[in-house]
């Protein structure tokens, strides 16, 4: 993955035509999902759905000028990664996530603390990746955040 690639247009024109279908079709899922306030952008090369600073001026932790991460979307050689800091800082939503997973796909779930690892294309979860983007509000999100990581003088 490549830190270079400035807008939307040009990460998708860096895909492989099969793996653009997929990511625009799970593009297509999160943003019919996602509640209103996170906004699509570029982020450390990859397709990322952020609280732009706007709405939380004090941004990410590790750089205060970049707007708060909530969803990351990026293509690997080996797979597609879908991240989601709701499930590494919620865990009543990871474990539903988790149930949820075993229910709606075929193969065993491969995921590290936020990241779900998509090798299966014809196996991706799409209603349940659309259903995880609609849980949680702008504000909730925050605020879940500054629990977790704000540390309060």
């Amino acid at each position: 993955m490549t830190n270079k690639i400035n807008t939307l247009a040009e990460y998708l024109d860096s895909l492989p035509e099969e793996r653009r279908e997929i990511i625009e079709k799970l593009r297509k899922v999160i943003k019919e999902n996602l509640p209103a306030g996170f906004e699509e952008t570029i982020s450390y090369g990859s397709i990322a759905y952020v609280v732009p600073l706007k709405i939380y001026p004090q941004g990410y932790h590790v750089q205060s000028d970049t707007p708060l991460p909530f969803i990351g979307l990026s293509n690997w050689k080996n797979h597609i990664s879908f991240s989601h800091w709701g499930l590494y800082i919620n865990q009543d939503l990871l474990a539903w996530f988790k149930d949820e997973y075993s229910k709606q796909a075929k193969y065993k779930l491969s995921m590290g603390k936020a990241c779900v690892n998509l090798k299966r294309m014809n196996d991706i979860p799409y209603k349940l990746i659309g259903d995880l983007c609609g849980k949680i509000q702008v504000e909730d999100f925050i605020r879940m955040y500054e629990r977790a990581f704000v540390k309060k003088g």
